[in-house]
């Protein structure tokens, strides 16, 4: 097998070529390969790199929760601080993290029963077994979008909307999320779904990510783009938790702002508004920090804090045999830059 691999991958009709963006080094084998589109733009949003279709309409998944948390905002709720970075985040279901939610619920005169996401268990270890030598059962308040519920219900009651339906498409939150959506990405909609968590997600692209994440860093002082990127920025333990990688990301790399989700998607900018957003396409996200970052290292951002991000061994027996390394399309763009 050679060792560039670009493909191309039907859908819709249609040929989306795709790049190998990561490959797992085993013993000297490469056994897995991840491919995937990503770009990277500099402060003014013209393309630095391109791998695969930066253009492609994608399910944004979490990394969309920055600019929800924006919508909720402009809104009209009262969000600020560790209640804005949890809005923007994916928590890990710890107590603190708990608490702020229902601090949320609790201003919108409601209780977790409200929060339409569904019962989950924490994802942070050391709070699920604490749970289960309580006896203390899984909860909606622990899932790691209530955050994000939580904000919603709280623009909706500070507008006087409906609390219950919340989640409908045709609510006027949600109407006014789309907007913002495609208002900061620059993109229109391409596609309406529902995410894991049951709220409404609005398609983008890769290119569309990567823009709002510029934007949201270069945004002026005081303006509600710059005040979510600078909530997320102050508390990133709010956006993940105990080594969670966004928040380990953005509390090593001075000025990021990190959003990762499922199915293989992230955003993340550099101080200066760089910016850089993937779709892995077999939907892993185990390379895309370890990606974001050697790209945005090629572009001059200071990532040296963050080599637990970056050097990711595969373990044989509990000790390294191998390790997650840049796939040969991206290891050969980012050449061409350097």
């Amino acid at each position: 097998m050679p060792d560039a691999v670009t493909v191309t991958v039907p859908t819709a009709g249609a040929a989306v070529p795709l790049a190998e963006l990561a490959v797992v080094r085993r013993s000297g084998l490469i056994e897995s390969r991840h491919f995937g589109s990503l770009v990277a733009l500099d402060p003014s949003g013209a393309t630095l790199l391109e791998l695969g279709d930066a253009d492609a309409v994608v399910l944004p998944r979490s990394t969309v929760k920055p600019l929800q948390a924006l919508g909720c905002l402009t809104a009209g709720a009262p969000l600020e601080g560790p209640e804005l970075a949890i809005a923007a985040g994916s928590h890990t279901g710890e107590d603190e993290h708990v608490h702020v939610v229902r601090s949320l619920l609790e201003r919108a005169g409601l209780g977790d029963d409200a929060l339409g996401c569904p019962v989950d268990r924490p994802e942070d270890e050391a709070t699920f077994e604490r749970m289960l030598r309580d006896g203390e059962g899984r909860a909606r308040v622990r899932m790691n979008c209530s955050g994000k519920h939580a904000a919603m219900l709280l623009a909706a009651a500070t507008n006087g909307w409906p609390t219950e339906g919340y989640l409908d498409p045709g609510h006027p939150l949600q109407r006014h999320l789309r907007d913002v959506m495609a208002e900061v990405t620059g993109v229109p909609v391409g596609h309406d779904a529902i995410d894991g968590c049951g709220a409404p997600l609005f398609g983008t692209t890769v290119r569309g990510i990567a823009r709002a994440f510029g934007r949201l860093v270069q945004a002026e002082p005081g303006t509600p783009e710059r005040t979510v990127a600078d909530a997320m920025r102050e508390h990133p333990y709010y956006v993940g938790g105990s080594g969670h990688q966004n928040t380990t990301l953005m509390e090593t790399v001075p000025g990021a702002l990190a959003k990762g989700g499922a199915e293989g998607v992230i955003g993340v900018a550099a101080a200066d508004g760089t910016a850089v957003a993937m779709k892995i396409v077999d939907g892993s996200p185990r390379a895309t920090t370890l990606i974001a970052l050697r790209v945005l290292e090629t572009l001059g951002a200071p990532i040296a804090d963050a080599r637990a991000l970056v050097d990711l061994p595969v373990l044989g027996g509990g000790r390294p045999v191998g390790s997650i390394e840049l796939g040969a399309d991206l290891t050969a763009a980012l050449g061409r830059l350097a």
